[in-house]
């Protein structure tokens, strides 16, 4: 509630548990605050749903429409009875109008930028090649701490790493992955395409990491594909 009142809000709007405050693709740049409850921002790719982020009071969202003039880039669905502040309009204009022409164009370009990342996701979770399930151990570090953890699937483009603490879509980080029969690890550039935190994890569907190999040496791409087509894969 604190941050709540360091903008003008022009109206207030409750919304009931699972109610869609806006969909992915329509247009809109009114800007929310969260006053209560929680607001799940997701995507939906290829038929599926993926969860971004899961908002919690005094966050704000929305702004990307309001920035870049573009149509809403994801789905902001209520958690529970959720109050939401409506950002006065005229407010935002003045304070926007503020800043110099050239802060403005960081501020639009840095909004292109992340609707290119969430745009190189879904190309990502779209992908053609086949994701096999498998277990393999692997290890990354996360800040100061190194964490292994283990893969749920893979493929010769990227895997998905299940753990409990995922890093956030756009983080890199190098990844060492121990395929079975060979001695060293292998050593990968990955990027997070999506992350799915433990309080939006199901049994079917846990918490962990979509990732995308970013830099991998020729000779370490053939070791996985060799593993992949193995018929004792």
């Amino acid at each position: 509630m604190e941050r709540s009142g360091m903008y003008n809000i022009a109206i207030e709007e409750t919304y009931h548990d699972g109610q869609i405050i806006f969909k992915e693709g329509s247009s809109g740049d009114w800007v929310y605050i969260i006053i209560s409850g929680s607001v799940e921002i997701s995507k939906t790719v290829g038929g599926e749903k993926y969860i971004i982020e899961i908002l919690k009071e005094g966050e704000v969202f929305g702004e990307l429409g309001f920035i870049g003039g573009i149509k809403r880039t994801a789905t902001a669905r209520a958690q529970g009875v959720t109050t939401l502040g409506i950002i006065d309009r005229e407010f935002l204009d003045k304070e926007f109008n503020k800043l110099s022409a050239q802060f403005r164009t960081i501020l639009v370009s840095i909004t292109y930028r992340f609707k290119k990342m969430l745009e190189r996701a879904c190309e990502y979770t779209s992908r053609t090649e086949a994701r096999i399930p498998k277990a393999l151990t692997l290890s990354f570090k996360d800040r100061d701490a190194f964490i292994r953890a283990y893969t749920g699937n893979i493929s010769a483009g990227g895997l998905f790493i299940k753990t409990e603490n995922p890093l956030g879509p756009g983080r890199q980080f190098q990844l060492k992955l121990q395929l079975p029969g060979v001695e060293k690890a292998i050593q990968v550039k990955c990027e997070v395409v999506w992350s799915r935190k433990r309080e939006s994890s199901t049994p079917e569907k846990p918490s962990g990491m979509g990732v995308k190999f970013s830099e991998i040496a020729e000779k370490d791409y053939k070791l996985i594909k060799r593993y992949l087509e193995s018929p004792n894969v």
